[in-house]
């Protein structure tokens, strides 16, 4: 037995049955791998059958409206990448004819794929095996099984590593081989070495040091805002806007509010945006409560107050859409968790 077979075997064993590995398609492969991005294997499932049920092929998708496809990801977060897969499907439908590229130069040029996407696709989709994707899990594995230090961590030197447990003749199984092993055996904390196809192989393993791989890099603290938002009421009806395509979370539906400044309180907050960013006036503003959410980049304390509006004319200042809409029509629209978090605050409180 051999490093790859003993890995293979192993695989073949487990037969984890997700739903993007019943065929080769680049396509479906593409979108599963867009989504498994920061997210994990059992929260994906679901959204990506609702997505392919929709849109079977890439040419279905490349004449899709934006809005539809924010809603439908709803939930899955970092929505920048619904942006990029609808480009990158019109590309793919105009200049290719809707096929994927089978080179490693032209898949990069997509975008929102990068060098990981695009080495999954050639390897799984069209079994290449020269450009070796790198994700957290083979990562993690390569440092354990080869001790790495912290000035060995490089792409390159990642992709050397991997390349000998790369089967020239089945990389695609080989490559899904790995991402099981780190997500179900090669665990970040605990992992089950005993259980592991290539545990003989791995020196940290040996050596009894696998709690001490990956070396760990001191996470740099994040920034903390506190943030106040208005659920606008008139005639049954509540303003929400819709942010710009360039910012964060692009697209996406939200209550109008922003950051507080320093020795501004959150209902002196609340007033000053409003005004800043719809040019109206509220009245009988309450306080319902505060949720915390967390990105990758910062912290955010919001929150939310329920208002009746005064006057004025509002206007889409800050952002690239406004609306009234009914409570029960929220469902038709995209918003971020953190907003959904408020919407049921606000729920409770009114069942109270």
């Amino acid at each position: 037995m051999s490093k790859t077979s003993d890995l293979l075997f192993w695989y073949n064993q487990q037969n984890y049955n997700l739903p993007w590995r019943t065929d080769q398609d680049p396509y479906k492969i593409w979108i599963s791998e867009i989504m498994l991005q920061q997210t994990q294997v059992q929260t994906v499932i679901p959204y990506y059958l609702n997505w392919v049920q929709q849109y079977p092929a890439v040419e279905d998708l490349a004449s899709a409206k934006i809005d539809d496809l924010l809603l439908i990801w709803q939930g899955l977060g970092y929505y920048k990448r619904v942006h990029n897969i609808l480009s990158t499907a019109k590309i793919i439908v105009k200049e290719y004819n809707g096929k994927f590229p089978q080179d490693y130069a032209n898949l990069i040029t997509l975008s929102g794929i990068g060098d990981y996407t695009a080495s999954m696709i050639l390897s799984i989709a069209f079994q290449e095996s020269i450009n070796v994707p790198i994700d957290g899990n083979i990562k993690r594995i390569m440092s354990r099984l080869y001790i790495l230090p912290l000035e060995a961590t490089t792409l390159k030197n990642y992709k050397k590593h991997t390349i000998d447990y790369i089967d020239s003749s089945n990389p695609g199984d080989s490559i899904q081989a790995l991402m099981d092993l780190g997500r179900e055996i090669c665990k970040p904390m605990n992992p089950l070495c005993c259980d592991c196809p290539i545990n003989t192989y791995c020196i940290a393993n040996q050596k009894n040091l696998t709690d001490k791989f990956p070396i760990k890099i001191k996470k740099k603290s994040i920034p903390h805002y506190n943030i106040s938002v208005g659920l606008i009421w008139h005639k049954n009806q509540f303003i929400i806007s819709k942010r710009k395509k360039n910012q964060l979370l692009g697209g996406l539906w939200e209550l109008p509010g922003g950051k507080r400044k320093i020795q501004e309180n959150a209902l002196q907050c609340l007033k000053r945006e409003i005004k800043e960013e719809l040019d109206i006036k509220v009245v009988k503003p309450k306080e319902i409560g505060t949720i915390q959410h967390k990105y990758s980049h910062m912290k955010l304390s919001i929150t939310l107050f329920v208002c009746d509006y005064k006057e004025g004319k509002a206007k889409s200042l800050a952002s690239e859409e406004i609306k009234w809409i009914q409570y029960r029509e929220k469902k038709d629209f995209a918003f971020p968790r953190a907003t959904h978090k408020l919407f049921k605050i606000y729920e409770v409180k009114k069942c109270k």
